[in-house]
């Protein structure tokens, strides 16, 4: 018999935690509920929990403070929490992302965009408790079976690049424009990333690390990223601020892979001639694999579908790339595209959709 995951519902207002509840009935899920975050605390303690449901707005201990302190225990460190809040100003997200959370879903909520949250999430739990398992089963073994060492590692490496991938994944399940982005974007990256002459170990690590390019924009409000018109100059302030957002939620970590993707997603709109953001770094001031995330990330964006634009012809896309050589992008990136350009328009149609211009 399948086992249910165990979802905690915590909110301070009875008719929220009965709203949840009636989006939920219908699900495989088993819920428990809490009024306030001590009581959270103390079920969590007691059960084993596989999402929490956590609203911000909360007397006493809000959220935030009771997402903090779920992250102290070791323990929780991947348990996956989503924010339930009604506020919408970019440092609230902010905040709730330096305090530890995985996802918002901002107050009022529909129905299918909460089930849709809860489900890629629990998704990631099940990817997060494999690579666990092998953790844990690598280190029982080590002693006795070292023969099997290098096997076990690939394993665990396999499982973890796949868990990144599904990470990544989670800020395209809010745009129905970019299915297929990150699948082009980051071979793009590695196809040029070979031809640059870098070594194998980085080429791979740009491979899975530029798909974190756009992890940010998790923190981005619905009502900005998928805008159909132009964006204000407010706006379009706020829109920039997903390179940081994106760099602080992989900050810390000591995997290299994760090390690459948090400088990806920090400088990957950073220009050659330093008129880019967050930073205004110019020339070799941007990392290498800053420069060619750049390059790889504009071409699927020039040549798909967005909310604000239709697609320009491959023809049209190259003529940008090559406008921008020495300006927007570093030269010798320019140089290594345009020499990998027959395996590029090879990538575009292996991971096609609707929305390419063929």
């Amino acid at each position: 018999m399948d086992i249910k995951p165990v979802i905690l519902v915590v909110d301070d207002q009875p008719q929220n935690i009965e709203l949840i509840l009636a989006h939920l009935v219908n699900e495989n899920y088993e819920i428990i509920t809490a009024s306030n975050g001590e009581e959270a605390l103390k079920l969590l303690s007691e059960n084993v929990i596989d999402l929490i449901l956590l609203d911000v707005m909360m007397p006493d201990m809000d959220g935030f403070e009771v997402t903090r302190k779920i992250r102290q225990d070791e323990r929780n460190r991947l348990l996956p929490i989503i924010l339930v809040t009604a506020l919408h100003e970019i440092e609230n997200r902010v905040r709730g992302i330096e305090a530890g959370c995985d996802d918002f879903i901002s107050k009022p909520f529909e129905k299918t965009l909460l089930l849709a949250r809860v489900r890629s999430l629990l998704k990631v739990k099940d990817y997060n408790d494999l690579v666990e398992k092998y953790k844990m089963e690598l280190v029982s073994k080590v002693a006795e079976k070292t023969v099997e060492l290098k096997q076990a590692y690939v394993n665990i490496k396999l499982a973890s690049l796949e868990t990144i991938q599904k990470l990544s994944n989670a800020s395209e399940h809010r745009d129905e424009y970019t299915g297929t982005h990150i699948k082009r974007m980051s071979r793009y990256s590695e196809a040029v990333a070979r031809r640059m002459g870098l070594d194998k170990d980085t080429v791979e690590e740009i491979l899975y690390a530029s798909s974190m390019h756009d992890l940010g924009k998790i923190g981005m409000p619905d009502s900005i990223l998928m805008k159909t018109t132009k964006l204000e100059p407010d706006e379009w302030e706020i829109m920039k601020s997903h390179s940081a957002i994106g760099a602080a939620m992989l900050e810390g970590s000591d995997s290299d892979v994760i090390k690459m993707g948090r400088s990806i997603a920090q400088n990957h709109h950073e220009k050659w001639d330093g008129s880019g953001y967050p930073s205004s770094l110019k020339g070799n001031e941007i990392p290498i694999a800053g420069r060619i995330a750049a390059i790889a990330d504009v071409f699927d964006a020039l040549t798909s579908i967005r909310p604000y634009k239709k697609p320009f012809s491959l023809e049209k896309a190259f003529e940008i790339i090559r406008e921008g050589k020495g300006n927007h992008f570093d030269p010798d990136v320019v140089d290594a595209f345009f020499d990998v350009q027959d395996e590029i328009i090879d990538i575009k149609s292996k991971f096609s959709s609707s929305d390419i211009v063929t």
